[in-house]
């Protein structure tokens, strides 16, 4: 008797139809992407203890610092000590004006470690804004075979750090995406900050496994240095002043050419930030860069938020319509609110989290608001 009510109803048959093929989008979405990640493994990359010395490349890790004494006072010692055979850190010191410190941090760690080469700038001779510069003079000024990026303020999980990110090159990749984890307390802005890390984090990966890599993460990002200059550096965006990371990989990786490692031992962790207002910058930079992706990743990219906006609107729409048949948007949401559950503890557990995979059906909600506000105040700045 219900479906017969709804059929018969233009309005309400369209607005189930609407109703049911959003909540199959979202959740393979979830399937497809949170939990894809989370169960992910390549057996196609052979693992450390199978990999001989001699077969690893030589990899110069570079930093770019600017008034980062004490970042690099904590991140120095993990990365000089990593066990790996062929490896520099190349730092580059870029104006730190304010910070005698940080000079003298390097020059003593320099006099105990000559795997670290600082590069000191007293001057600004960038022509654009950004870290662009500075990373490509980090590069220029590198001597080994292989890129691994990160910064200051980022410490490896694991003294198998380089050995674990250097794994995806044991196939032929040139490009070779790691993971930075937040370390933050759980309160409301430290739990928002996680969720959103996993998001992006899950989006990124997952991506890059369906074949279309699309971005990455500064703080553990890898690449090939004849790779990098083949590809002609950053010089198709050097004027963007961020897009270091995500806009290279946007523009030069492939399913081909692209490898991803998840193992914990390959993670850099960071510490979150302490305020709102720092965190909303981060992601205002994050999403800067997007308007300049191909219009194929900028229209995946939002399918997700229209249809979870399809979603929630057909959803109200339809208990408003037929309030007396309440169990059938209450039936619905459940089953979205489980599977999301579900593929977030298999998201979470794969990225270290806690607390955060029960509360993603919260702030899922909350960053529909703020993403589409951010999207709006970005597109009227840019106007």
């Amino acid at each position: 008797m219900f479906f017969i009510n709804i059929i018969s109803n233009t309005y309400t048959f369209t607005l189930l139809i609407v109703l049911v093929v959003s909540l199959v989008a979202v959740c393979l979405y979830y399937g497809l992407i949170w939990m894809r990640v989370g169960l992910y493994k390549n057996s196609r990359i052979p693992k450390t203890d199978e990999i001989k010395q001699n077969e690893y490349p030589s990899v110069s890790v570079v930093i770019v610092a600017q008034n980062d004494a004490e970042d690099l006072k904590k991140s120095l010692p993990y990365l000089l000590e990593q066990d790996y055979p062929n490896y520099e850190v190349v730092v580059v010191d870029y104006l730190s004006h304010n910070d005698i410190e940080t000079k003298y941090v390097l020059r003593i760690c320099a006099e105990n470690y000559p795997n670290l080469k600082p590069i000191s700038f007293n001057e600004d001779v960038n022509m654009f804004h950004g870290k662009k510069y500075p990373i490509s003079i980090g590069i220029k000024s590198a001597t080994k075979n292989v890129i691994l990026l990160t910064e200051p303020d980022c410490i490896p999980r694991s003294f198998n750090w380089i050995k674990e990110m250097m794994r995806g090159y044991m196939r032929g990749a040139d490009i070779v995406l790691g993971y930075c984890k937040l370390k933050t307390p759980n309160t409301l802005l430290g739990l928002l900050q996680q969720y959103d890390n996993m998001v992006f984090s899950s989006s990124y990966f997952g991506m890059t496994i369906m074949g279309n890599p699309y971005a990455a993460t500064g703080c553990n990002l890898s690449y090939k240095r004849g790779f990098f200059f083949d590809r002609g550096a950053f010089i198709r965006h050097y004027s963007i002043p961020d897009g270091a990371d995500d806009l290279f990989v946007n523009q030069n990786a492939n399913r081909r050419n692209t490898a991803i490692i998840l193992d914990s031992d390959s993670f850099v962790e960071r510490a979150g930030r302490e305020t709102f207002h720092q965190w909303h910058n981060d992601r205002k930079s994050r999403r800067s860069t997007r308007c300049y992706y191909p219009l194929k990743d900028r229209l995946l990219l939002s399918l997700y938020p229209l249809t979870l906006i399809l979603f929630y609107l057909s959803l109200a729409l339809f208990w408003i319509a037929l309030p007396n048949m309440w169990q059938i948007p209450v039936a619905v949401l459940a089953l979205k609110i489980i599977w999301q559950t579900i593929c977030g503890i298999f998201a979470a557990k794969r990225f270290d989290i806690k607390i955060v995979q029960f509360l993603t059906p919260f702030f899922e909600l909350y960053f529909l608001f703020a993403n589409t506000f951010l999207a709006f105040t970005s597109l009227r700045r840019k106007k």
